[in-house]
């Protein structure tokens, strides 16, 4: 993919009004619109709606600027409302200045990779469960969406983890809750002019449903827990964040704040985790050898037997194919920082108010970056051409500071659930039936992956 240059073309696009580009957003879909933009305007991008500028970020030289060298002049700020609002509340994902650096230092100890271990039996449980559905769908041939069968698996670990969940029907209502308040603000997100939350359209009436019933369990969950001894309490992530002092304050986190990280980290910690499974599921299908080497990794390493912590180590071939799923379909394809005041990233200008859509899935994708970016190759990832690679070419969970707190559990469940199950399955696509890739806050198919669940 060749892009052109800002010496050789305009460098960005302007209108004077909305609906101009919110027509074009809707025929093409957004991440099309995007990525048109990247293509005929270069690597730093400017987007003006009326007064509203935006830059979209592609350059590793950029992201690193961005999130790292002049990140105090870049936060989540406006962009993040709607999220803010209507979904995650004041959580990690969310917060901005002295709460995320005190919800931060608080949180980190819970997801180094020595710490996530901890969960490593319920990932195995929900594995299990997980192999058990799959012999039935794999005996039957009948036709799944994989990324239902994913995001089923997901929910039921993030939940197990962080509320000792047992209850497999209260799981699912939560689970469903979520993610209709995950569809409603996505879509929210991408319309520049919704409707007010105040009118009872159906849409906004699950919605508030659905708001009700996570913030109603949640809430209540974290009563009855304060009410027992704590010696009682049960050893998962919630009992630990409520245990957690802040090392400066000694204060521990307030209700309203467990509520709100509980929801970000049900929402990061599933929602993501799905997407990339789905996708690795959906290139393994597409490529043949990969799928075979990844085999033959596994097959040698564990075989069919539950797999050890030793074993993980093992599997590099495929911890490679995860990393090249994470850059050809990352589950964020785009994500926002605010500029807080007048800056220069490279050679451009950004005025204070500006949005920087920092894009992964094209800088993914950056010829500069990347030999033949459209094809499915982990090798990209042996140590020496990684090492050789500019340490911003890649960055599927953001980068700096405010990289993703969750991404080495979603790496480390990636793994264990890839292990298990390509031991025994090869989910293939139905016959006929082609990608059409999309985004909707998060990466997705717009038409589904049907497959069907064969047994090895």
């Amino acid at each position: 993919m060749t892009v052109t240059t800002s010496e050789t073309k305009p460098t960005g696009r302007t209108s004077r009004y909305i609906v101009d580009i919110a027509l074009e957003m809707q025929q093409k879909g957004p991440l099309e619109f995007f990525m048109d933009i990247w293509r005929q305007y270069g690597d730093m991008a400017r987007i003006q709606i009326r007064s509203e500028v935006m830059f979209l970020v592609t350059h590793p030289d950029d992201v690193r600027a961005v999130n790292v060298s002049q990140r105090e002049n870049f936060d989540k700020l406006g962009s993040y409302d709607v999220v803010r609002e209507l979904l995650l509340g004041n959580g990690l994902l969310t917060s901005t200045g002295d709460l995320w650096k005190r919800q931060r230092r608080l949180m980190a100890p819970f997801f180094t990779p020595k710490a996530i271990v901890d969960y490593f039996p319920v990932v195995l449980a929900d594995g299990q469960t997980l192999i058990e559905r799959w012999n039935r769908l794999s005996e039957s041939g009948e036709t799944v969406e994989i990324i239902d069968e994913m995001m089923l698996a997901t929910a039921s670990i993030i939940l197990r983890s962080m509320f000792s969940m047992e209850s497999d029907e209260k799981m699912l209502q939560i689970k469903n809750a979520v993610e209709t308040m995950i569809s409603f603000v996505s879509t929210r997100e991408m319309i520049p002019l919704s409707l007010p939350l105040w009118l009872p359209t159906p849409a906004n009436n699950r919605y508030r449903q659905a708001h009700e019933l996570v913030h109603t369990y949640i809430e209540g969950l974290i009563g009855r827990r304060r009410a027992m001894p704590e010696d009682e309490w049960p050893d998962d992530l919630l009992s630990k964040l409520m245990l957690a002092r802040d090392e400066e304050t000694g204060q521990a986190m307030p209700d309203d704040l467990l509520r709100d990280e509980a929801i970000t980290i049900f929402f990061a910690g599933h929602e993501t985790t799905a997407r990339t499974l789905t996708f690795l599921w959906y290139a393994l299908s597409q490529n043949p050898e990969v799928e075979r080497q990844l085999h033959e990794e596994i097959d040698s390493v564990i075989g069919r037997r539950t797999p050890t912590l030793n074993d993980l180590k093992q599997l590099e071939y495929t911890s490679r194919v995860i990393k090249e799923t994470l850059r050809l379909y990352p589950p964020a394809p785009v994500y926002v920082r605010d500029t807080i005041a007048d800056d220069e990233v490279g050679d451009r200008h950004i005025p204070a108010g500006a949005r920087m859509m920092l894009f992964p899935y094209a800088t993914h994708r950056h010829t500069d970056f990347w030999d033949d970016p459209e094809r499915f190759d982990p090798d990209r990832w042996l140590p020496e051409r990684e090492a050789a690679r500019h340490p911003y070419a890649y960055h599927p969970f953001a980068a700096g500071q405010r990289i993703c707190i969750g991404n080495n559990f979603s790496l480390f469940e990636s793994q264990v659930l890839v292990a298990i199950l390509a031991a025994r399955f090869a989910p293939r696509l139905i016959p006929g039936h082609q990608l059409q890739i999309g985004m909707a806050g998060t990466l997705v198919s717009r038409n589904g992956l049907p497959m069907i669940v064969a047994s090895r």
